[in-house]
């Protein structure tokens, strides 16, 4: 342990899942270490919802927005690296430091859990939508942990 108290102003993030469809967002914190799902954003050939994402950066006033980098078991680039960069592109009208972090696996880590959880009787029906936002927490965390 460091003897020297963390000096750093408290950072509060906001992470996407990007999906053609859909957009997982979670909001995250420092100080923790841990993340929220928040919902999604739904996104289509017009772009993304951009109101909603606003509405989530009106509330949580986020430091830094981090987006998942979808990548292929092997680190290299997938085809989704496009539309993410597109995404984050858009993104930058918030004003706000934006990172990419590698997302391999959230999504299906995610629905892994929560099916397990289900067949234990612990949750009901896991809609899409649940699994986008709680990938987006783990995209938060794994942000968040490599922070520190």
């Amino acid at each position: 342990m460091s003897a020297t108290p963390d000096t750093r102003q408290p950072e509060t993030v906001l992470a996407f899942d990007f999906g053609l469809r859909r957009i997982g967002i979670a909001v995250g914190q420092h100080i923790t270490g841990s993340a929220s799902p928040l919902g999604v954003a739904m996104n289509s050939n017009g772009g993304p919802n951009h109101q909603t994402i606003a509405n989530f950066i009106k509330e949580w006033r986020p430091t830094r927005l981090v987006v998942g980098m979808p990548a292929h078991a092997d680190g290299s680039p997938s085809k989704m690296q496009t539309h993410v960069r597109a995404f984050i592109a858009e993104l930058e009208r918030y004003q706000l430091p934006i990172e990419s972090i590698d997302e391999r696996y959230t999504s299906r880590e995610v629905e892994a859990t929560l099916k397990s959880a289900r067949a234990a009787g612990r949750r009901g029906r896991i809609s899409k939508e649940t699994i986008d936002s709680a990938a987006a927490v783990v995209i938060a965390e794994r942000f968040l942990a490599s922070r520190e």
